[in-house]
């Protein structure tokens, strides 16, 4: 599979807070992952698939949080796609730190500045898949930030870019 292209995402997500019931409880971390399997399903309705390792920090938290977002990341953005693909980070607070994002109004996952389009999806569908989840998540906002430059792409196990 080496061999087939694609581009790479970068999926957010906030972790509920740690006492829904109490609305001066902190805020959940903010979690994110490079992600290069990930497709349009459905324009009507608008349905994306992101398929995430069974048992990552990923995957269990959208099995409780059903919103999430996604950064479709430029060619100019290959740092933060590695930094997000790090395995055995200790906390995704410090890889926040200095990327400029903004919080989706539908979601309040962080939305990298600079992606070339962002979407904010609430969780339709889980499916197992090997050792692998797919989620499949409706479309809650769509935007398009960015129109500088070209898509980050992912092939032969690097980062590229077209052209």
């Amino acid at each position: 599979m080496s061999r087939l292209a694609s581009g790479v995402v970068l999926v957010t997500a906030q972790e509920p807070p740690l006492d829904p019931d109490d609305p001066l409880a902190p805020r959940g971390e903010d979690v994110g992952m490079t992600a290069t399997a990930f497709v349009s399903v459905s324009l009507d309705p608008p349905l994306v698939l992101v398929s995430l390792r069974e048992g990552s920090r990923m995957d269990d938290l959208l099995d409780e949080q059903p919103l999430w977002a996604v950064s479709v990341l430029s060619e100019s953005q290959r740092h933060i796609a590695g930094r997000f693909a790090m395995k055995g980070r200790v906390s995704d607070r410090l890889l926040f730190a200095d990327i400029p994002y903004v919080r989706g109004e539908a979601t309040g996952a962080p939305l990298a500045g600079g992606a070339l389009a962002t979407l904010e999806c609430r969780t339709e569908q889980r499916v197992p898949a090997g050792d692998h989840t797919l989620v499949i998540g409706r479309v809650l906002t769509a935007s398009l930030p960015s129109a500088d430059g070209g898509p980050l792409t992912y092939f032969r196990g690097r980062y590229r870019h077209l052209g």
